[in-house]
């Protein structure tokens, strides 16, 4: 049996992050649930039964606070799940605000960043084998028409995947990537009812002809950061229904 870890979630409070929470925290992990929010922290934590950080990925000072405070109660973190990021910026590119796009990038891909980096150096300093599981998404693979903002900073995430796989792959840490294609969150539940027009158009570009569920994408990471996964590095790991194949 694998021996507890501290695993750390950003973008915890809900969505896929908490279904993630929920999954390592079931496989017997001490887990963490990092986001901006207080009282969404707070209350997800007290739902889940995990412990709680409020933590904003876009700001070093916040960031180092946060994981000094982790480590104190709970020890060097031995998972970290880069899940945080923002979806809700879209715009087609003759329409898209150079502003928005940074907004976009500076979450997506300078927050991912930051988190590896602390986090890394950290794992390094203890001399601590550790797991980086990022979550990606196929649309850096596969353009939507009005979400290339959003779907080249997904690109640009598994670029840095794979660029501190090779870099840190010498001090037994491995990084790897999750990319769903569409998850059916709660959100996305009621932008896209069961049985609507929009809906079935998505479920039609996937050959398993459903969206993924949030517990679909959790199973993934929890299995890319797992000991079944220990010779893999570097990769980013689509799990789409096989839309990627259309």
């Amino acid at each position: 049996m694998q021996e507890a870890r501290t695993v750390l979630v950003t973008g915890g409070a809900g969505g896929i992050g908490r279904a993630v929470a929920a999954a390592f925290a079931a496989a017997g992990d001490t887990v963490v649930i990092a986001d901006r929010d207080a009282q969404r922290v707070r209350e997800t934590a007290e739902a889940l039964g995990v412990a709680g950080q409020v933590l904003d990925i876009t700001d070093e000072p916040s960031i180092a606070q946060g994981l000094d405070a982790v480590e104190k109660e709970l020890g060097p973190i031995g998972v970290l799940v880069n899940n945080a990021g923002l979806l809700t910026v879209h715009g087609a590119l003759l329409d898209l605000s150079g502003a928005d796009l940074e907004t976009v990038l500076h979450t997506n891909v300078v927050g991912t960043f930051l988190m590896t980096q602390h986090v890394a150096r950290r794992m390094v300093g203890h001399g601590a084998a550790g797991v980086i599981v990022n979550v990606s998404s196929i649309g850096g693979r596969q353009p939507t028409p009005g979400m290339g903002g959003y779907e080249s900073s997904k690109a640009a995430v598994d670029a840095l995947t794979r660029w501190a796989a090779i870099e840190l792959a010498e001090h037994g840490i491995r990084v790897n990537a999750v990319a769903p294609g569409p998850v059916l969150t709660e959100m996305l539940a009621v932008g896209l009812p069961e049985g609507s027009p929009q809906r079935r158009a998505w479920e039609d570009r996937i050959p398993l002809r459903r969206l993924a569920s949030v517990d679909d994408v959790a199973a993934a990471a929890v299995f890319l950061a797992g000991p079944g996964a220990g010779h893999i590095t570097g990769t980013s790991l689509p799990v789409d229904g096989g839309q990627l194949l259309t």
